[in-house]
């Protein structure tokens, strides 16, 4: 790759000059990663062995406590090399909906909302509010968000399906306790590799007033962009922008993303079959359950890891269940030998 970037007719197609040099620094920063971790791995040796002598139990602790972060992270390139999907590098969307269940199911969709957010940012990721539709008195119907980053879908992929939630509701005067639903769809962006041809006779695109806190941010023209897909029901939004215009390239972006999901989820059952159940996505199929009162628990129903502290998960910790989960649907190990939460 470095010999082809050096070569001067690589520019004359810009399209596939940017892919090379996209690929090549992935390349190089998963080697300067692992590079780094083996370095770290040896300089925390020396120091434990340098401690040891001098007896100093300080210098050992702390390497030690080293180089628990550093398994830690070797774990997770260890399951992120496992991410070679056709889309899997890719940016993604990812879309939450409220269940039934009124402002119950709205506030569990913005916590859930919250918790992806939270979990980009970990990351790394750039995440960008395409689109809210807020609730009557708390959270929100539903709302779609873009993460920016290297095998972002990749990751998140595991997320599609229903969460379910248990806990004494703040909107209940009794303090009964509730059980709440909501859903997580994730596609990834289509990149310029990528043809999808979409008919625009088979869509129907319609306008609204994009809906916001009020005040002098509220916007007061049609601005807001809905695209129905006919034959296969796909619905898209987009009110990020002011611009209509902008709203309904990134809605017709969102369109051909979510098509190009529906058709890597049907190659994935087709090569499948037998493990369908382990990928079915959709309203119905319940992949986690969050429990906050009587006791405090996140249980991931596929996989069966388990965290006792719903907090840190709700903070964006999803990473042990991400990692057991891609295990599990990629080479059905045991979720109990690639993560243990405490």
């Amino acid at each position: 790759m470095n010999n082809k970037a050096e070569d001067p007719n690589l520019w004359n197609d810009a399209t596939e000059a940017q892919g090379l040099m996209r690929e090549r620094q992935q390349l190089d920063d998963s080697i300067a990663g692992v590079k780094r971790l083996e370095q770290q791995l040896n300089d925390n040796v020396e120091l434990i062995e340098l401690g040891e002598e001098e007896g100093d139990a300080s210098v050992v602790k702390e390497a030690e406590e080293a180089l628990k972060a550093l398994k830690a992270e070797a774990d997770r390139r260890q399951v992120e090399a496992m991410l070679s999907g056709e889309a899997d590098s890719n940016d993604t969307y990812v879309e939450v909906h409220s269940g039934a269940g009124g402002t119950e199911s709205q506030d569990w969709a913005n916590m859930l909302l919250r918790m992806y957010i939270r979990w980009a940012e970990k990351q790394g990721f750039k995440v960008e509010v395409l689109e809210v539709h807020e609730g009557e008195e708390a959270g929100i119907k539903s709302a779609t968000i873009l993460v920016k980053g290297h095998n972002a879908y990749g990751w998140l992929k595991t997320e599609s399906g229903v969460h379910r939630l248990v806990r004494i509701s703040p909107y209940d005067s009794n303090a009964r306790r509730h059980t709440s639903f909501s859903s997580t769809w994730v596609y990834p962006v289509v990149d310029d590799s990528i043809n999808i041809e979409v008919n625009e006779s088979d869509c129907r695109i319609d306008t609204y007033r994009s809906s916001g806190a009020g005040g002098q941010h509220v916007n007061t023209t049609d601005s807001a962009v809905r695209i129905t897909h006919i034959p296969t029901g796909i619905v898209v939004a987009c009110q990020q922008e002011r611009s209509q215009h902008k709203n309904r390239a990134k809605a017709w972006d969102m369109l051909r993303a979510r098509l190009y999901e529906a058709e890597l989820k049907k190659r994935e059952e087709a090569a499948n079959a037998e493990a369908a159940s382990k990928t079915d996505i959709g309203w119905g199929h319940q992949i986690r359950s969050y429990v906050l009162q009587p006791y405090q628990l996140v249980k991931d129903l596929r996989t069966g890891v388990e965290s006792t502290a719903p907090d840190d998960v709700l903070n964006g910790e999803l990473n042990p269940f991400m990692e057991a989960a891609l295990a599990h649907r990629i080479s059905g190990k045991d979720a109990g030998e690639i993560a243990d939460v405490d």
